[in-house]
């Protein structure tokens, strides 16, 4: 009895040294190059994820903007001259004729406009009636040839300054008699979209300061500007002459065709985007300036491929990513990227359609490379 004790207790002491013995399987990576090998069962590779490259898709993206009016087609009116409203002659929302009065103006700065030009005029019909005579009494022997020439130089100048005072007139708008009445007309024709002056108000030619709103705002409110502001990473999507989709939450059904004609070559410095600048038509008139909108577009689909940004690293001054070769094999290749906005980067060599690249983890990939060196 006391021999099989014995012997039994060699037997486990033996199997006790023979499991010890036993060699247990490594979790460190091994580094062969630029490859990195995990064993199969090793748990960092659950930090790892890996995504297919494929070929960048066709998408929508929206941004946002408002409508504002088709400068093009707007006008807003100062009065050229000082003076005092005496009369409106339109109110908002009446569509009128290019040229049509506005508002009546009494106002003296035009009155001497108006006596200048009448004496000008009066002084010119003098002096044609004296070089007449002076022409009569030089070709009668009676005077000398330069008294004739004092003459033409007298009509000259009278001719020049009744021209001046016309175009003068002109300018701020001809009339029968010297009565001091202003007439204030619409450069354009349209609709009277806003009027910011009453009876009685004092207007002066200074007036028409940054900030300070016009007398009259005329405007085709049958076309109409988008103003977008695009972000910078989309600022090639947006490109003169293409479409764009606009929608408004007061119209929530309803969608608007919009041209974009206009894309700033500059970053707006307060907002930090683009300006873009898309033309729509608003024959319904169920648009207003200052409305808030929002414009889609869709980018073409391209055989360019893109990669997440986290799957592309910068070591150096080269971009590199790690190529899930499966069964816990990466290998880190140097690539040829480009920013491509939405949080991606557009492949330009490195990678081929299929491959997978480590989307998470690749930094910890990355410092695995770096230590074994």
């Amino acid at each position: 009895m006391r021999t099989i004790v014995v012997c039994l207790s060699l037997a486990f002491i033996i199997g006790g040294c023979n499991s010890k013995a036993e060699p247990q399987p490594s979790e460190k990576p091994v580094a062969e190059g630029e490859r990195i090998i995990f064993p199969r069962d090793s748990k960092q590779l659950s930090a790892l994820m890996s995504v297919a490259v494929e070929p960048e898709a066709g998408r929508a993206v929206t941004v946002p903007g408002r409508v504002v009016w088709d400068e093009t087609r707007t006008s807003r009116v100062f009065s050229p001259v000082s003076g005092r409203v005496v009369a409106l002659k339109v109110r908002p929302g009446d569509v009128i004729r290019r040229g049509q009065a506005l508002a009546l103006i009494s106002s003296p700065d035009f009155g001497q406009a108006q006596a200048e030009f009448r004496k000008a005029g009066a002084d010119f019909v003098l002096a044609g009636k004296s070089h007449a005579r002076a022409r009569e009494l030089y070709d009668a022997g009676v005077i000398a040839l330069k008294e004739l020439q004092a003459a033409d130089a007298d009509l000259e100048r009278a001719r020049v300054e009744r021209d001046r005072t016309l175009a003068r007139e002109k300018l701020f708008g001809a009339s029968e008699e010297v009565d001091q009445q202003f007439r204030l007309t619409s450069p354009v024709a349209g609709m009277v979209m806003e009027s910011n002056v009453n009876p009685g108000q004092e207007v002066r030619p200074d007036q028409a300061q940054p900030g300070t709103p016009a007398l009259f705002v005329i405007s085709d409110p049958s076309r109409l500007w988008v103003a977008l502001d695009v972000p910078e990473n989309l600022a090639e999507v947006f490109r003169p002459g293409m479409s764009v989709s606009v929608r408004t939450p007061v119209w929530p059904d309803l969608v608007f065709a919009a041209k974009i004609d206009y894309v700033a070559a500059f970053i707006d410095p307060a907002t930090h985007a683009v300006q873009v600048r898309a033309t729509i038509y608003n024959r319904d008139r169920k648009l207003r300036a200052e409305m808030y909108v929002t414009a889609g577009a869709t980018i073409a689909k391209s055989g360019a491929l893109r990669i997440p940004a986290t799957a592309a690293l910068l070591v150096g001054d080269r971009y590199y990513a790690f190529v899930d070769e499966s069964e816990g094999r990466y290998l880190r290749r140097a690539l040829q990227v480009e920013e491509a906005g939405f949080g991606t980067m557009r492949v330009i060599s490195g990678l081929a359609p299929g491959e997978k690249v480590v989307s998470d983890g690749a930094l910890l990939l990355q410092q695995i490379l770096s230590a074994k060196r």
